[in-house]
């Protein structure tokens, strides 16, 4: 699974790497994004790439409790297409949500040491995401999950999933405002080369989403 994750790098360097205008919020660097906060996320209106935030955990446009969104942080990318949750939004919401490395918890001698993992060779990068509108009454959401994959030879060794990062030369393709037939994002994520990764242990501050400071992703020595 994915249940945090960074953006550190500075707005220039953003704008920069996605070709985006701008993003439309006041943006500080995040250290420790959890779930139920907003992230950045990037998708195509048809004629644009557009940068906004979403709620992280996706709500379903026929949820009665918007609550189930807590449920609904990550999908599995090799079940999503079939699933009522997400298979609308595999086919025609698909995002980029915005980051630069995410944290995992590594069981070692009965604890459980974090560490922040990220790729070896780009300073950012995109999650492949799905969003969804939910609206009741005169509320209005806008959210979305992280996709997951079987973890790979180098991410095992952490934990038995992980989230799919997509390679810079294909973000665009996962956006690209066209609807997708049944299985074909499926199929999309399952041809994706993975990035060489790289992981160091950092401090159990990162253990609680209050805490969102530099001290999250040094490195222990």
């Amino acid at each position: 699974m994915c249940g945090r994750f960074t953006l550190t790098a500075p707005k220039e360097d953003i704008l920069r790497y996605f070709n985006i205008d701008d993003l439309p919020v006041d943006f500080v660097p995040r250290f420790n994004i959890a779930p139920g906060q907003k992230i950045w996320a990037i998708i195509h209106d048809g004629e644009n790439k557009r940068a906004g935030q979403l709620d992280w955990g996706l709500i379903p446009p026929w949820a009665k409790d918007p609550k189930i969104g807590y449920k609904m942080i990550n999908a599995r990318s090799e079940t999503a297409h079939e699933k009522p949750s997400f298979k609308g939004s595999m086919s025609k919401k698909r995002c980029l949500i915005i980051a630069d490395s995410f944290y995992e918890w590594k069981k070692e001698e009965g604890k459980k040491q974090p560490v922040r993992i990220l790729p070896q060779k780009r300073k950012l990068f995109a999650f492949a995401g799905l969003w969804e509108k939910w609206k009741s009454g005169e509320e209005e959401r806008f959210t979305c999950t992280i996709l997951t994959k079987e973890a790979d030879e180098f991410m095992s060794s952490i934990h038995d999933r992980m989230p799919v990062i997509l390679p810079k030369s294909l973000e665009d393709e996962w956006i690209k405002p066209v609807k997708w037939a049944a299985g074909e994002a499926h199929q999309f994520i399952e041809q994706l080369s993975i990035d060489d990764l790289e992981a160091y242990p950092v401090s159990t501050v990162v253990n609680s989403a209050k805490n969102e400071t530099e001290e999250c992703i040094k490195r222990l020595a």
